[in-house]
């Protein structure tokens, strides 16, 4: 009873601490204004902040560009950024908080012809990409949307889903369908870094999983992109994050402290030198839902996960218009799926069916950036990285069946599987931005990825009654990315882009090259109105474990098939249409059209297709492959946006799609994410109350339908005999699961005090409890083998934060 007496006059002083505390909250808002291109500083440039149509207040930069605006009222503001002859730049729902300071990296993109007057309101178009050679299928997000969106969980691949053209109907892990594609498409990158998986518990050659190791805390405004990518973009041919990091405060100390489901989190920033305008950011979190566990609260698994995970930059600038930047994240993650402790058939959906499974993964990525300014007109970037990933299994066989429901052992074979998977990269990164006039803009680089592999898998095999290596290989790769790129602004309405990027692996005395050209067109029909056109060539490489894959013949004997195999490459266009019709509501539509080709098949007739992996946290094992393979996809996508704005936003995404592929039997089947159809709506509603809104109440919320994935019959007769599942290969992806539903609700209490911001927030997640399908399976020796496994039910996620 007195644990709860305490809780109780804990939320009593929060709740009331604003009548204690009668001083007017306020904060700062400052930062910087430069060049897009050269980084230069623009001094005079024009910063204005507004509380929906009214000026609140505004400011001018100095000769370095700085800014500041001090005594803003706690609230929520949109900055807006002119400057004579350059585009205007809005930054809505920017959140002022009495806890922490508001430190804004504004860039700024020149216009083709100078103009002499200034327009203050409504000159820029929110919403659209940072990269401002991407003109199709790309949009910006923020850490603040990362966490508005219901259902996000604070992930950015998760918030990506409420995007259109993207499909995220997998609540088990964060793999993104991208237009039908599989997840294997998808590239990170970070700080211009292509990185390893980024998520907790992650397969071996995937792109998502259940946990994100990235923290959006310490995340600056950042660029998803579905299609047609500029040319600095490669390695990828479904979609691409491009992740920048914040730097901390360099002129006080800030921290702040979370307890949630997801972790436990502490983040702290400030001045290295604040004579330097130096700076460190740091955050770490670690695992807590063993404390949810014992609770009763379902997480998809009865094994408790442990995972913790490190974020940091360092920021040191020069006075010779230089800057060094140190950045790094990384996590390990720990799970033991125990099949030997089930008693009965359930709900599992992590593991392997009568396996006892012990999981072992890590990511880490660190680098050093230096970007100096050469002159006005160039700015040179130049990355070193290093980053590692590691994976381990350890599986031991359970013998059982089921009596009455409920699984009677018969025995257990230890070591029944295992694999190890480590790969390491040396990366280096140039690129430099030029401007060749006020027009043209030039962007050239080269992106080296040296790899080291060490990978071993044994299986073993019940009819040679004896262990199988489908794994053992260690060596080196180089992966070689040059490119070029160039932006036309013919004139202020009409703009044009073309660019060449290279792809070139070498791998086991075998080099696989592609030479792919990229092109854009954007043309303003007015301020707030464009049509837009891209065209690209794509390529990618397989997961790397699939090219050391290992075949044992009759004989005894094994080789290597597909260390030869070439990359995949597409081929995207996409017309898009951007109205927006006022500064505050957007509607935006894309067709697109893309032909995959060289994609790997089974080299005897079969219907497989590589495009259909990646998916379910697992790996694949063909058998010899050939890059004979086709694919396409195709759909329209449909957006209107209502940016936040008196007090609450609107999000609605529609999208309708075909993805097809080919087989080695040159037949044309569904590609396993072909659900054909995503509907999004979500919104929230920010209530404030309170002198100078120091408390705000959101409730939001989201609803998503989209078609159900697609699956293969089993073939019950020869499962049995073969005593695990077998599928009908001439049915491929022929049937179809249910439609998938979710709603979520979002609600989060912010109290402002002097000093210290409370934060409290609840997303439920499947607050309907609906049952979705995740797969179907096979269990030998049941009365009823073939059974499907549902997604996760109603998932609570709390947390309570303090910023200070």
């Amino acid at each position: 009873m007195k644990r709860y007496r305490f809780i109780i006059l804990f939320l009593f002083c929060i709740f009331n601490a604003n009548m204690l505390d009668a001083q007017e909250l306020t904060q700062t808002i400052r930062g910087n204004v430069n060049d897009m291109v050269s980084n230069q500083p623009l001094f005079a440039a024009t910063i204005a902040i507004y509380d929906d149509s009214t000026m609140i207040s505004a400011a001018v930069t100095d000769d370095k560009g700085m800014f500041r605006i001090e005594k803003l009222p706690v609230g929520r503001y949109t900055v807006v950024t002119s400057y004579v002859g350059y585009r205007s730049v809005v930054l809505p729902d920017q959140i002022v908080n009495s806890a922490r300071e508001i430190v804004l990296s504004v860039k700024m993109e020149e216009l083709p012809v100078e103009i002499g007057e200034v327009q203050v309101r409504g000159t820029g178009q929110k919403g659209n990409a940072m990269n401002k050679l991407a003109f199709v299928s790309a949009r910006t997000f923020s850490v603040e949307e990362s966490e508005r969106y219901a259902g996000s969980r604070g992930d950015p691949a998760r918030m990506a889903s409420n995007f259109a053209g993207v499909q995220g109907n997998d609540d088990s892990n964060n793999d993104l369908i991208i237009r039908g594609n599989s997840p294997l498409g998808v590239l990170w990158r970070l700080e211009g870094i292509n990185i390893p998986n980024p998520n907790h518990f992650g397969v071996s050659g995937t792109t998502g999983g259940p946990v994100t190791i990235l923290n959006n805390k310490v995340l600056s405004v950042s660029d998803f992109l579905t299609g047609a990518f500029p040319a600095e973009f490669g390695n990828g041919i479904a979609g691409v994050f491009d992740l920048k990091m914040r730097n901390g405060n360099n002129e006080k100390h800030e921290y702040s402290a979370q307890l949630g489901f997801l972790g436990t989190e502490l983040l702290a920033e400030g001045p290295v030198n604040r004579n330097h305008h130096s700076s460190y950011l740091l955050a770490y979190r670690y695992s807590t839902l063993s404390i949810f566990k014992s609770l009763g609260i379902q997480i998809g698994t009865d094994a408790i996960p442990k995972y913790e995970d490190l974020s940091f930059r360092l920021n040191f600038p020069f006075k010779n218009q230089g800057n060094l930047a140190v950045f790094g994240i990384g996590g390990n993650s720990a799970i033991d799926i125990l099949a030997s402790e089930q008693d009965q058939p359930g709900d599992e959906i992590y593991g392997f069916e009568a396996m006892d499974e012990h999981f072992r993964t890590g990511v880490g990525v660190v680098g050093v950036k230096y970007t100096k300014s050469l002159g006005t007109q160039s700015l040179l970037n130049l990355t070193a990285a290093s980053s590692f990933e590691h994976q381990s299994n350890h599986l031991d066989k359970v013998y059982r069946e089921v009596v009455n429901n409920r699984y009677v052992i018969d025995s257990i074979m230890f070591s029944h599987n295992g694999f190890h998977n480590n790969q390491f990269k040396q990366s280096l990164i140039a690129n430099l931005d030029k401007k060749l006039s006020r027009k043209v803009t030039l962007k050239t680089g080269l992106v080296l990825d040296l790899y080291t592999f060490d990978m071993l898998d044994s299986i073993f095999n019940d009819v040679l009654e004896r262990h199988v290596i489908r794994l053992n290989y260690k060596g080196p790769a180089l992966l070689s990315q040059p490119y070029a790129q160039v932006k036309l602004n013919s004139s202020e309405n009409l703009s044009l882009t073309a660019g060449i990027h290279g792809l070139f692996l070498n791998l086991e005395n075998n080099l696989s090259k592609s030479v792919e050209p990229r092109f854009g067109l954007k043309y303003r029909i007015s301020t707030q109105h464009y049509l837009g056109y891209g065209f690209g060539l794509h390529s990618q490489m397989l997961p790397s474990y699939i090219y050391f894959s290992r075949v044992t013949h009759d004989d005894g004997s094994s080789s290597i098939p597909n260390a030869g195999l070439d990359l995949i490459k597409s081929i995207h266009n996409v017309l898009t249409w951007d109205y927006s019709l006022n500064p505050y509501l957007r509607i935006k539509t894309e067709a697109y059209y893309q032909h995959l080709y060289n994609v790997p098949v089974e080299a005897v007739p079969s219907s497989y297709s590589s495009l259909d992996e990646g998916h379910d946290l697992s790996r694949f094992f063909p058998d010899s492959l050939v890059n004979t393979g086709t694919g396409r996809n195709m759909g329209m996508e449909f957006t209107l946006e209502k940016f936040f704005h008196k007090s609450y936003f609107l999000l609605f995404t529609a999208s309708l799609y075909d993805a097809r592929r080919t087989g080695s039997d040159g037949k044309l089947y569904n590609a396993v994410f072909n659900g054909r159809y995503i509907f999004n709506a979500l919104g929230s509603k920010v209530f404030s109350w309170g002198d100078k809104s120091r408390s705000t109440l959101t409730l939001g919320g989201k609803l998503t339908m989209a078609g159900g994935k697609r699956y293969t019959p089993i073939d019950l007769n020869a499962s049995q005999i073969a005593g695990e599942a077998v599928y009908f290969d001439k049915q491929r992806n022929s049937m179809q699961f249910s439609d998938y539903f979710r709603a979520d609700v979002k609600l989060n209490y912010s109290l402002n005090t002097r000093k210290v911001t409370h934060e409290i927030g609840l997303d439920i997640v499947n607050v309907t409890n609906h049952r979705n399908i995740l797969k179907q399976t096979y269990v030998p020796g049941s009365n009823d083998p073939v059974r499907e496994k549902y997604q996760l039910g109603m998932l609570p996620l709390f947390y309570y934060r303090l910023d200070f």
